[in-house]
């Protein structure tokens, strides 16, 4: 028997090294793995600081470029705002300037007018006096004097209407150069 318990001590002596193995290698390996964790846990640190001072930098360009581009923007709202004064004042300069050769025209058509009906009274003042000279030619003279009364009073209408064109013309120049 003393052959068996010879047998059972080596074995036991087998196993007892190698559970000390198993043991010495599974230290070693956790602490790898620890040291790997820790190693991973520091990266992840430092990845995530780079981050945030990139996405700051970010931040702090798109505040530069924002304000940059409504600087920009408020000078030509400025700008375009004076131009559109400049422009409102040479229109309105340009209104003023064919209301008065409108208002030119129109007194010197309500003159010719004038001289118009002036010279047609005339022209009945001298047919009536010429008429009661020649007694003979009464009706003569009364057919002449109607037809230079119609002469003189289509070409006052004439003159007037042209004059009502004229105007609707001015004035639809002026809503033109409104708009």
């Amino acid at each position: 028997m003393s052959n068996g318990e010879g047998v059972t001590a080596t074995l036991s002596e087998a196993v007892e090294t190698a559970k000390e193995k198993v043991a010495e290698v599974s230290d070693a390996v956790a602490s790898s793995a620890s040291a790997t964790v820790e190693k991973v846990r520091k990266a992840a640190k430092s990845a995530e600081k780079k981050v945030k001072t990139e996405v700051a930098k970010a931040k702090k360009a798109v505040k530069k470029t924002v304000a940059v581009a409504k600087k920009k923007l408020a000078t030509a709202s400025k700008e375009a705002r004076k131009e559109v004064e400049a422009l409102k004042k040479k229109v309105a300069g340009k209104r003023t300037a064919t209301a008065k050769k409108t208002a030119r025209k129109a007194a010197k058509t309500t003159v010719t007018k004038k001289t118009a009906a002036k010279k047609a009274a005339a022209k009945k003042a001298a047919v009536k006096k010429a008429a009661p000279r020649k007694a003979a030619s009464r009706p003569a003279a009364r057919s002449a004097a109607k037809k230079a009364t119609k002469a003189t009073k289509s070409t006052v209408a004439k003159k007037a209407a042209s004059k009502k064109t004229a105007t609707k013309a001015v004035k639809k120049v002026a809503k033109k150069v409104s708009r």
